[in-house]
């Protein structure tokens, strides 16, 4: 009998488990939101939570001036960067940090911690910090209904940061290292091993070409790809090199070969391409 008392005693507590283990599913408060950018050779992502005003008055009354705010909601904030990036003239390594700030009327300061497994900013400490910043705060015309992170002003090798939320904006920038890594890897595929791959040439020279390195080297190099495999978009490349040499004649040759080859293939991008750049030598 006491036996049996036991086993519907652990049944009823099991059900009883079972039944707060059960939730309604219902929509976030701040719904959760992850972006990625490639910026340079880096991938930059983010994890954050994106809160709402609500008719709220967020800047120095939800969100108090001159405290530490997670920059979001429910969990810090997180960035992770694939490589070492820059920030603020300083060195981030590789890896994963939360983004906090401490807003302020005309200027914020931002932090970037080692901690990331915190819940907002409870259990903050500044001993995490691996770098603080400022960063001067804008007015916006648009109102930001819901908090956002965005990147904007991208280039070969650096993104603006944009936190908007109510009318007010920050930004900051972070850069990478491209043309070291990109040179490394020229110098190993294709000056170290004398490549005859066309490709690989052809993407050497647009690297010096654009880059505005050694413009002679460049041009052996698409030359040697034009020449094994000619393809109308390498052919326009050699035109483009050739005309920066001055070499006119041999320019509008290239260019005229590209364009009819462009025709073949169908590719009306080309084609234009090929017909500004003939006006261009001429």
């Amino acid at each position: 009998m006491q036996n049996k008392f036991k086993l519907i005693l652990l049944a009823f507590l099991f059900a009883g488990f079972t039944g707060f283990a059960q939730q309604i599913q219902m929509p976030q408060a701040s719904p959760s939101a992850k972006i990625a950018q490639q910026v340079g050779l880096t991938q930059v992502t983010v994890d954050y939570s994106r809160p709402s005003t609500k008719g709220r008055k967020i800047f120095g009354e939800l969100v108090p001036y001159g405290e530490v705010w997670r920059t979001g909601a429910n969990s810090a904030t997180i960035f992770n960067f694939s490589t070492e990036v820059m920030i603020d003239g300083k060195k981030v390594p590789a890896g994963s940090y939360a983004l906090y700030s401490i807003p302020g009327k005309s200027v914020w300061t931002m932090v970037l911690s080692k901690n990331t497994q915190l819940w907002g900013s409870i259990g903050y400490s500044a001993s995490d910090d691996l770098l603080r910043w400022t960063v001067p705060a804008s007015k916006t015309s648009k109102k930001y209904e819901t908090f956002e992170i965005s990147f904007n002003k991208l280039t070969d090798n650096s993104a603006d940061v944009s936190l908007k939320w109510e009318q007010t904006r920050v930004d900051f920038t972070l850069t990478t290292e491209v043309d070291p890594i990109v040179m490394a890897d020229i110098q190993k595929q294709v000056i170290d091993t004398k490549t005859t791959n066309p490709a690989l040439l052809y993407q050497a020279a647009s690297y010096y070409f654009t880059n505005n390195k050694d413009l002679p080297q460049a041009y052996e190099w698409i030359k040697a790809s034009t020449d094994s495999d000619p393809k109308y978009w390498t052919m326009h490349l050699r035109a483009k090199i050739e005309l920066a040499m001055g070499l006119k004649t041999d320019a509008l040759e290239s260019a005229n070969k590209s364009k009819a080859m462009a025709m073949e293939a169908k590719n009306p991008d080309y084609v234009g391409l090929n017909e500004r750049l003939v006006k261009t030598i001429k």
